[in-house]
């Protein structure tokens, strides 16, 4: 207190000044329209700039809020696009094949989706794995389909309570059935452990028609993607040994390195078929 006493007593003309200022700013503004006047407006655009200011800054600290509101958005109508594709390949043919007949438009489409973060990525190792922060307690269970805004990630492959460990595209271990855009024919996707940007699509049959830039998409051939979802573009390719398929290198969709959100697919006949697959495999 006496320190306080001592720097008051020190200080005491500036305080002086201090008060002396604001006393004569007072009578300005109360003598004088024109000053007073002078002062609002000043009050006002320094105002304006501050809430102007304020606004961007409470703009910019909920973009990760609207960033997840988005994605969650597209996701859901990306599975919507994938559904309505799948009844009107249905509806096509069964026009073809049974003239008059419609499918049963109340079955539910077996696909939706959670959304999860990544946190932590690999991209340069020879096998990268990719960890999210949803698990078991959010219905997250092995062989779930994972993908981005952009396009496929990967494939979940362990999981705890509150996380779990996906295989991406870039690990020689995960090979995906893909075919090109508008085409039925299918060949196995797989990184080369080289390029993070790249990845080989092989087994494609030599009669197969497409170009460069041709989008490459999933087949459906499995029971952990639906067909239909972006894989990457076509950017360069060759032939095989044989001569007869060829080997498409693919630039992928997804960017691995900046890879933040992601979500994981839930197919509610997965369990289904896997079954009937292995029972038809035991009774061979």
């Amino acid at each position: 207190m006496k320190k306080l006493l001592e720097f008051l007593i020190r200080k005491r003309h500036w305080f002086l000044f201090i008060l002396l200022e604001v006393v004569s700013l007072a009578l300005v503004y109360r003598n004088n329209a024109y000053q007073r006047n002078i002062i609002l407006s000043s009050a006002n655009v320094i105002t304006g700039h501050i809430a102007s200011t304020s606004g961007y800054v409470t703009s910019y600290l909920n973009l990760r809020e609207i960033n997840k509101e988005l994605l969650e958005r597209n996701g859901q109508l990306e599975l919507e696009l994938l559904e309505l594709r799948d009844r009107l390949d249905m509806m096509t043919a069964d026009t073809v094949t049974f003239a008059g007949f419609a499918p049963d438009s109340t079955e539910q489409f077996p696909y939706s989706f959670v959304m999860a973060e990544v946190v932590n990525n690999s991209v340069s190792h020879l096998s990268n794995y990719i960890t999210v922060n949803k698990g078991r307690k959010d219905g997250v269970a092995p062989d779930m389909g994972v993908v981005s805004e952009r396009g496929v990630v990967g494939i979940v492959s362990t999981v705890s309570d509150h996380f779990a460990v996906v295989i991406p595209l870039l690990n020689p271990k995960f090979r995906l059935s893909c075919k090109v855009l508008g085409s039925s024919y299918f060949g196995s996707l797989s990184w080369n452990g080289r390029n993070a940007q790249y990845a080989n699509l092989d087994e494609l049959p030599r009669h197969v028609v497409f170009d460069k830039g041709d989008t490459i998409v999933t087949s459906g051939y499995s029971a952990v993607f639906p067909a239909g979802i972006i894989v990457g573009v076509v950017s360069d390719f060759r032939k095989q040994h044989d001569d007869n398929f060829y080997s498409l290198e693919v630039k992928l969709a997804t960017n691995f390195r900046t890879l933040n959100d992601v979500r994981i697919i839930k197919n509610y006949r997965q369990a289904e078929q896997l079954d009937v697959e292995r029972e038809a495999k035991r009774n061979d």
